[in-house]
């Protein structure tokens, strides 16, 4: 077993009385916040709970309420959670009864509540596994006072307590009341890995009943006595502000409370790195019903003026900063020219190791390729959405996004309003992927809210989630490769730019393995707005990378794995400067895993298959994908995946979300753009833009895990990136031509 401290950063656990009621209450300070349960599970509570915040709650009849504290939009940590907290309890998993915590940043300082970076499950490993082990301990310790025996004799085992020598026994909840009376301890024993019985088995997802069955979960659902409905107008192109509307009309229309402007922002605001805001200056239309709200909307005579040049002050993680916004309606095609101007000129050196200037003037070869990739839109299943009621003394919101906490100053700036008042109940996201780190939807339903006075869901339309703003950036890329007569890599050049930022990871693979590197970048402004999109980054340099490298160890004549391979042997026994960002012994694990398992080298008839393997987000991922031609329109056959990410939660939730990222990924590499004209978005529904669909998805996915007992890193981004190279580089074998501009297909189902 392992000691640990329990105490987490500087702040230590914290730990409250039962009442006479029975039970135990188990709250810490990182990681605290208990809610009722509903009337049927109360039925099996004790009858008197605390009225405080708290994280764990023992029933007297054995029962286990565990608060998962991260917003939950697919991946999981729902279930994946609550999980490594009850394999420490040691605890039957059928005996737990799982909560969703509100939000409380005070409370919650390990994992700060947010949902993004594929950190939630990284960052709260060792504290949920303490939340778990300390309990446990208080457990014993309540038991070996009760039986006058040393407490290193009391075992557990699935929630039962145990003294072999005497034969007594008890169920938690028989000690639950006497445990909260208990210190915590200073110090707890975890478990060894080898001994997890929860850890490791595939568990159900804890809310997939009530998903199937159509219960009440979403932002969407939510619903509450007088509430009003509210939607928004905006800009109809990028570069445009709002000028004058006409509400008359829609005043008019039956249903209608109210017409009028808002705006989120005051110039004055100083953002973080999540107040991007596409148009914070909007026309709100707020009535009965969603069909009257949207009937008036259309009535609305609203005119649009261009913006000019101007800046805001954002400070986020990296520092304060002041960020130029251009005046201007951008295009698609001033985008291409733009960045192909940029491409041209001289960039900033993120890195350079030797000197690749001589390598490649006296190389017997030089292959060079630029890639590129439009701009994405999020699209998730559930557009933006929120619910608010503001008053004078509070502001009640509840909906889906990915970090209340981020958005929260936001919020109370806004309103006028301590943090103290403000109330954010977190509901299940339909999807998320990025978007919902951007909640400028939650403070536009606060204001409408506090302008009517009444509590009021605001709706995004499709059209509205579509076109307002903060895609994946358009980016484009350029290799060179050096090889010298024996094909031996002896230099690459990486240097890659975008709009409005560069993809460009300086010291990933393959720095480290190449004795003459060079990585440059550069960016253009834009008026924009971008954010986090699945994968940020990674989702386009990874697919340039390995179609890459694919080519160089064509024109070199060897296997497309045997030279990653090589190239990974470089980095581990001779590696090339000190910043390499990935370790290559678990970098080649996954590529001769996915050998292995795919049988790579097997050929099968009119069957084409691609390599792809990437490292992100803490974990490396391979993929071979296998696909046929059928009428020139690549079917996808198979996708064999290979995933370093530590230890696995729950198996069968890890493996829906690599199955999701490789058919999300799949989609957009095939079909995903979003393009410009006069600032004007040109898709802004799913009759333009276009999606995979389920005929298009793999016939079949086979996700492998390497087995080792590494603290757990990310799952829901790391498959993503690689599965674009896949594509790629399986398209090629079937073709005979490099696929060099995403998407691969676009709206045309076939190859040309």
């Amino acid at each position: 077993m392992t000691i640990v401290k329990t105490s987490y950063g500087r702040r230590s656990f914290l730990k409250t009385t039962a009442l006479a009621g029975g039970g135990m209450v188990l709250g810490f300070s990182w990681l605290a916040s208990c809610k009722p349960a509903s009337t049927e599970e109360a039925l099996s509570m004790p009858d008197e709970w605390f009225d405080i915040n708290a994280y764990l709650k023992i029933g007297d009849n054995g029962v286990v309420t565990i608060i998962s504290p991260n917003p939950e939009f697919g991946q999981n940590v729902k279930t994946a959670m609550p999980m490594i907290v009850a394999e420490e309890l040691d605890v039957d998993w059928k005996n737990v009864i799982v909560e969703q915590a509100p939000f409380n940043a005070e409370l919650y300082t390990v994992t700060r509540q947010f949902t993004g970076g594929s950190q939630g499950i990284r960052r709260a490993w060792q504290g949920l596994r303490m939340a778990g082990a300390s309990a446990r301990r208080m457990l014993r310790e309540a038991a070996a006072q009760a039986w006058q025996v040393p407490v290193e004799e009391v075992t557990t085992e699935a929630g039962g307590l145990y003294h072999k020598a005497s034969g007594k026994k008890a169920g938690y909840g028989e000690m639950a009341s006497a445990a909260a009376g208990i210190p915590v301890p200073e110090e707890v024993e975890l478990k060894d890995v080898k001994d997890f019985k929860i850890i490791g088995a595939s568990k159900k997802n804890v809310d997939g009943v009530n998903i199937v069955t159509g219960k009440p979960m979403f932002g969407l659902d939510y619903r509450r006595d007088g509430m009003l409905i509210a939607m928004i107008a905006h800009p109809p192109a990028f570069g445009m502000k709002l000028k004058s509307v006409d509400d008359s009309a829609a005043r008019s229309m039956p249903g209608i409370r109210d017409v009028f402007t808002i705006k989120t922002l005051d110039e004055t605001y100083e953002r973080n790195g999540f107040d991007t805001n596409t148009f914070p200056e909007m026309v709100a239309v707020v009535g009965n019903s969603t069909w009257e709200v949207m009937n008036a909307k259309k009535a609305l005579k609203v005119e649009w003026e261009p913006f000019a040049d101007h800046t805001a002050v954002v400070n986020s993680w990296g520092g304060k900063q002041t960020v130029n916004i251009p005046a201007g309606l951008e295009n698609t095609a001033d985008h291409t020219a733009q960045m192909a101007e940029m491409a041209a000129k001289p960039a900033t050196v993120r890195r350079k190791d030797g000197d690749p200037e001589s390598a490649f003037k006296n190389a017997a070869q030089v292959i060079e390729r630029t890639y590129s990739a439009p701009f994405l839109a999020h699209n998730c299943m559930e557009p933006m959405n929120f619910f608010a009621y503001v008053t004078a003394d509070k502001a009640e919101v509840a909906g889906p996004l990915q970090a209340p906490e981020l958005i929260e100053q936001t919020l109370s700036a806004r309103l006028g309003m301590p943090k103290e008042k403000i109330e954010i109940e977190l509901t299940r996201m339909g999807g998320g992927f990025g978007r919902r780190a951007y909640s400028h939807y939650l403070v536009e339903a606060a204001l409408i809210s506090q302008k009517v006075n009444a509590p009021v869901k605001l709706m995004y339309t499709r059209e509205d989630d579509m076109t307002f703003g903060i895609y994946r950036p358009t980016y484009t890329v350029t290799y060179r490769a050096a090889l010298d007569a024996d094909n031996n890599l002896t230099a690459l050049h990486v240097k890659g730019g975008g709009i409005p930022e560069s993809p460009v990871f300086a010291n990933r693979f393959p720095a480290g393995a190449v004795e003459n590197y060079l990585a440059e970048d550069w960016s253009v402004e834009s008026n924009i707005t971008i954010g986090a999109f699945r994968a940020p980054r990674s989702n386009f340099i990874a697919g340039a990378e390995q179609s890459f490298l694919d080519e160089v160890a064509e024109a070199a004549g060897k296997d497309p794995i045997e030279f990653r391979l090589a190239l990974l042997e470089r980095a581990k026994s001779n590696p090339v400067g000190e910043n390499n960002d990935y370790e290559a012994d678990r970098y080649a694990g996954v590529l001769k895993l996915v050998r292995e398992k795919s049988e790579w080298g097997r050929e099968t008839p009119n069957v084409h298959r691609g390599v792809s393997a990437y490292f992100c987000h803490n974990t490396y991922v391979a993929h071979v994908l296998d696909l046929t031609l059928e009428n020139g329109k690549p079917i996808v056959q198979n996708v064999c995946c290979a995933i370093d990410c530590g230890i696995v939660i729950n198996p069968d939730a890890a493996a829906n979300m690599a199955e999701g990222a490789i058919t999300d990924g799949i989609g957009n590499a095939m079909y995903g753009a979003m393009t410009f004209k006069q600032g004007m978005p040109e898709k802004s529904n799913f009759d333009k833009y276009r999606m995979i669909r389920m005929s298009e998805a793999p016939k079949a996915i086979e996700v492998h895990f390497v087995q080792n007992e590494i603290d757990p890193t990310g799952m829901g981004e790391p498959p993503f990136p690689p599965i674009f190279g896949a594509v790629a580089n399986a398209l090629y074998k079937a073709t005979g031509k490099r696929s060099y501009n995403q998407p691969f297909l676009g709206d045309s189902q076939v190859l040309g």
